[in-house]
């Protein structure tokens, strides 16, 4: 029976979720429930759902779906965003998962995707597609009382001024969507969300598979009662023999629309009674919050990692919607064996805009497709890229020079898994 890739039919996704299951190893990895198949069919687009099916089973499987993302200085472009990527173990290195690729980066490029993303599992498989990591993280943990921060002090401060206050999972679906659209407009890297990214996370219909515990919300409003920030956070039981409280909190999501809003809620989660130490999770590198504490040394960094895989597909439609800070003309040769997205082009830069056309002219810098995704937003170094041998410069002085015209005043961001 041939394993050619095809398009999920809705009687077949129940044994797609399964195989799904199976490929993230997971112990419950059974056909799932009706209850549940409905549920995920009624937020699926089937047409971007593929599957390879030995003897009737399901082997294989790949999804997509619409996504929009912030690029440097605010502009959000179409990506696809691939997900749910397994082959069962018994099916290894038969070239499915380059099928099915191939076949949704084709469809994407023909949808004008000007990025496919993802957040991969694993380092070593998705740079061969054309995907580079554009955008990494790192949390921290911090012992608050070794932090320094006055527990007498009003949170927030009187410099920062508005107000905290805990809210509900239905508060936060109807509040969460404008400010995440705000939060999007300021920081690069970060994802959409749509209503059933609100319901999962504010526990509305989870998944058989997925434990949920009820989490404590907590929003930040402006002086002027604007909704600016967000947490979300959970805390355990923990006491020490002395009976003294040593419970951690673990931030699942801290969102914030300025900075006010953003030193108020981290000086919040840290001042909370019986809470000795903080769980940051996935953060910017250049993140606030350790310069925020009197005490930087008091956090410590648990997990640096890569976050967001950008492949770019279409060249000048990614490297136009972003903004530059510098003016300079480069000629850069892209490399793409697959075929989507290469060829040599100008790309003239200002801080009124950009533009970048196919040109014969000689190149300054040749690069992969992938590295171009890895410099997209601004997270990576053509000189380091170059000093890796990943990209070649071909006029003295221009891996320096493209350096800075990609460079971004912070780091790149992607809050989200999906």
């Amino acid at each position: 029976m041939s394993l050619d890739p095809r398009i999920v039919s809705a009687a077949e996704f129940p044994d797609w979720l399964r195989a799904v299951g199976t490929g993230f190893v997971r112990a419950s990895a059974g056909v799932p429930g009706e209850e549940e198949v409905a549920l995920r069919l009624a937020h699926t687009d089937l047409d971007r759902v593929q599957g390879v099916f030995d003897a009737g089973r399901c082997v294989a499987t790949f999804r997509s779906f619409a996504q929009e993302l912030t690029v440097v200085g605010g502009a959000r472009v179409p990506a696809d965003a691939v997900t749910a990527v397994t082959v069962t173990p018994t099916h290894r290195r038969r070239g499915l998962l380059n099928r099915m690729m191939a076949a949704d980066l084709a469809s994407a490029k023909e949808r004008g995707d000007v990025f496919a993303s993802l957040i991969a599992a694993e380092y070593p498989i998705y740079g061969r597609y054309g995907f580079g990591p554009a955008a990494w993280i790192t949390e921290w943990e911090i012992d608050v009382p070794r932090a320094g921060l006055d527990p007498r002090a009003p949170v927030p401060s009187e410099a920062d001024g508005g107000r905290i206050e805990l809210v509900d999972g239905a508060d936060v679906r109807k509040l969460g969507p404008e400010l995440h659209g705000r939060v999007a407009a300021r920081q690069h890297g970060v994802v959409s969300r749509d209503e059933r990214w609100w319901q999962r996370n504010t526990g509305v219909d989870v998944p058989e598979h997925e434990t949920w515990s009820e989490p404590f919300y907590a929003v930040y409003r402006s002086p002027d009662g604007e909704v600016d920030g967000l947490v979300v956070y959970r805390a355990d039981d923990h006491w020490g023999d002395r009976k003294q409280p040593l419970e951690t909190a673990k931030v699942s999501s801290l969102i914030a629309a300025t900075p006010a809003a953003e030193r108020s809620l981290w000086r919040f989660v840290c001042s909370i009674d019986w809470i000795t130490t903080v769980r940051t999770g996935y953060r910017a590198p250049d993140d606030l919050l350790p310069l925020l504490l009197p005490d930087p040394r008091a956090a410590r960094v648990v997990t640096q990692a890569d976050r967001l895989w950008l492949r770019v597909l279409d060249v000048p439609a990614a490297l136009e919607a972003r903004t530059y800070t510098t003016g300079s003309a480069l000629v850069l040769d892209v490399h793409d064996a697959a075929g989507l997205a290469g060829g040599r082009f100008l790309l003239e830069v200002s801080p009124s805009g950009a533009s970048c056309v196919p040109t014969a002219r000689n190149a300054d810098l040749t690069l992969d497709v992938a590295e171009l995704g890895a410099l997209c937003l601004g997270d990576e170094s053509p000189v380091r890229l170059a000093a890796l041998g990943r990209l070649d410069e071909h006029r003295a002085g221009a891996a320096a020079e493209a350096d800075v015209v990609f460079r971004a005043p912070r780091r790149a961001w992607c809050p989200d898994v999906f």
